[in-house]
């Protein structure tokens, strides 16, 4: 399949997520499904948070007149009738056209995409959310699909390992924000939940300071402490699957310990710009991961 030029640059961008999306030594059958996965996953978050490569393409294989391509609920509206044309005819864009032979392969139903094109409808109507439990009916939409989507390409899903997976995508989900909070609250969304910025003592204007006073710091440690319980109780699906898939799914785990570190390791300051792993960091937490510790 010819790469175009839209497609080039969101694919690229798994370069920079927290966890492998499609890493090397997995079959190549699962790595193209994988990445066509995360080629819709990045361009749906892309047009929700106005991320789009300048000059328009995106919009032009969506069908959107040029002067409305800002308009991001009129674009999730167009990616979901394209979505749509990937189950049931021949879709516009070359993100959509990579994806439908995957969802042909793995019997795939519309219903996770659907999720994701959600929660980013969602992000232009909802930049507060009061309660930990309104964060987490948030994540259902943002992040597990994903994982479920991981689950669905490998044959590997069951009840349980869905369960364990959307606690390990709902932490990454949690981790994510958390070294995004002065990236988000620039574009006016805060998913640090209000109730725990109130216990805190932690104001908006707060969060807009180059960087975190003491009270930040805790709220932020706070929250930290929750993604990496969620992490735990994830971690058993790593030692319920064998061989490669295994090592995905330890590294997703491993990914965000890892990021938890590097927060932890910034002393839970993220205001300057976020804590990111290494590498290496990342290895660090692949051993603990597959051996079910930690």
């Amino acid at each position: 399949m010819t790469v175009t030029d839209p497609e080039r640059g969101t694919l690229a961008k798994a370069a920079d997520e927290n966890f492998p999306v499609a890493p090397f030594f997995l079959p190549r059958d699962w790595r193209t499904d994988l990445m066509a996965v995360y080629g819709f996953a990045r361009l749906v978050d892309d047009i929700g948070d106005g991320d789009l490569a300048p000059g328009g393409a995106d919009a032009r294989l969506l069908g959107v007149p040029a002067d409305r391509a800002d308009d991001r609920l009129l674009m999730l509206d167009a990616f979901e009738e394209d979505l749509r044309r990937v189950f049931d005819g021949t879709p516009r864009h070359p993100l959509l056209l990579r994806l439908q032979p995957t969802v042909r392969r793995r019997s795939l139903t519309p219903e996770p995409f659907l999720g994701l094109i959600a929660a980013n409808r969602q992000d232009q109507l909802v930049g507060r959310y009061e309660t930990y439990d309104d964060l987490l009916a948030y994540c259902e939409l943002s992040a597990n699909p994903v994982g479920r989507l991981v689950l669905a390409v490998t044959g590997t899903a069951t009840p349980e390992r869905i369960r364990r997976s959307d606690a390990v995508c709902t932490a990454l989900q949690i981790v994510e924000h958390l070294q995004d909070v002065a990236e988000d609250l620039g574009r006016d969304r805060v998913y640090l939940p209000a109730e725990d910025m109130k216990r805190f003592h932690v104001q908006e204007a707060d969060l807009a300071a180059p960087t975190a006073n003491a009270s930040v710091r805790a709220l932020i440690a706070f929250e930290a402490q929750r993604a990496r319980d969620l992490l735990r109780e994830g971690a058993p699906l790593v030692g319920s699957v064998r061989g490669r898939l295994r090592l995905l799914l330890a590294g997703f785990v491993a990914g965000g310990r890892a990021a938890l570190r590097a927060i932890a390791a910034a002393e839970h300051d993220v205001l300057p710009g976020p804590p990111k792993p290494g590498k290496v960091d990342l290895l660090r937490e692949m051993g603990p991961t597959l051996r079910g510790e930690g």
